[in-house]
Parts: C-alpha cells; sequence; structure tokens
C-alpha cells in the first residue's frame, strides 16, 4: 500500500470537509473511502475520492473548490456529478436530489430521479484517526458495490469491489448486524 498517497488522499478529505462545512454545504464519502472510514482503518490503495453532494448546493460546492485551488475536470454532465483534481488526485461528487416523497434519488443526468439505496444517508460519521467524515451506509455501499454492473451495462464486476463487499459484511456480522 502507498501510504504517502493515502496520507495526501486523507488530507485531501480534511480539506474538503473543510471547505464544504465553511460553505454550509453537506458531503459524504462513497466508494473505498466510505468503507475505509467505517471500518475505522485505511485497507487499500484508492485511486480517487468518492463523494455524494446535494444538488442544490452544486454551484457553491464547486466554488468553494475552485477559489481552493482545485482544478475543474471534464467528466459526466454536471447536473450529474462534478470531478475535480488537487495534487493529482481526483475527486468526484456524485449529485442527490429528493423526489416527492423525500427518498433520495439521483440529482440529474440520464438517471435523474433514480432511487438510492434506502437508509443510504443514515449511517454514523465515520472516522480514521482524529478524522471524522459522514459516510454512506455500510448496507448501501454493498448494494451500490453488487448493483454498479446491472447499473451499468458494460461495467464489469471488479475485484476489489468483490473484496470490499467482503469487508464491509465482516465488519457488520462482527458489530451483530445483518449485512444486506
Amino acid at each position: 500500500m502507498d501510504e504517502e498517497r493515502s496520507a495526501q488522499q486523507l488530507r485531501l478529505i480534511g480539506e474538503t470537509m473543510e471547505i464544504a462545512r465553511s460553505l454550509g454545504v453537506e458531503v459524504r464519502l462513497r466508494g473505498g473511502w466510505a468503507m475505509d472510514f467505517f471500518l475505522g482503518e485505511v485497507t487499500r490503495d484508492h485511486e480517487d475520492i468518492d463523494w455524494f453532494a446535494w444538488a442544490q448546493d452544486a454551484p457553491a460546492l464547486a466554488d468553494g473548490l475552485l477559489r481552493s485551488g482545485y482544478e475543474r475536470l471534464v467528466g459526466p454532465p454536471a447536473e450529474q456529478q462534478l470531478d475535480f483534481r488537487r495534487q493529482g488526485v481526483e475527486s468526484s461528487f456524485a449529485l442527490l436530489g429528493k423526489d416527492r416523497c423525500g427518498r433520495v434519488v439521483v440529482g440529474g443526468g440520464p438517471w435523474a430521479g433514480e432511487l438510492w439505496p434506502e437508509g443510504m444517508l443514515d449511517a454514523p460519521p465515520g472516522r480514521i484517526g482524529a478524522l471524522q467524515c459522514p459516510v454512506i451506509s455500510p448496507r448501501a455501499q454493498i448494494t451500490i458495490k453488487h448493483m454498479t454492473p446491472v447499473w451499468i451495462p458494460g461495467r464489469p464486476r471488479r475485484r476489489k469491489d468483490a473484496e470490499d463487499i467482503a469487508r464491509l459484511e465482516a465488519a457488520l456480522r462482527e458489530r451483530g448486524t445483518r449485512p444486506a
């Protein structure tokens, strides 16, 4: 594991949290870093940092990140996801919305309005060392990792996703919680 890269990414997670707090914007880790913060330790190398943010906050968040030295990257439609890079590390913010019933949905793009897993935002913050960060629930994380190849035809099942699912399920069993 590249400990220097992990330390750099942890610093950027802390920095992003500070930027979001200063703007009054809610962000949550998703993906591998959400798992690690839930588990309380870095389990593997991460290519990037994946987040969720509310679509209504996207303009303020983008402005705050740009003012803080982040570079905007070309990626999916801006109403679906915001992509940035700082110090060679990419951070992506998938945008969330709510439907008429108050359920969490995809905030924009071709899948706008599609439901995310129930209870996804109900997890307590995770922690690695002194750094605390909101994360998506481990059950939602498992569902998303299982379903991504179904939701995105042509995207293969990745070995790291299977390993992450196994880690999350084991941690939930240890904590006396049914995995998914």
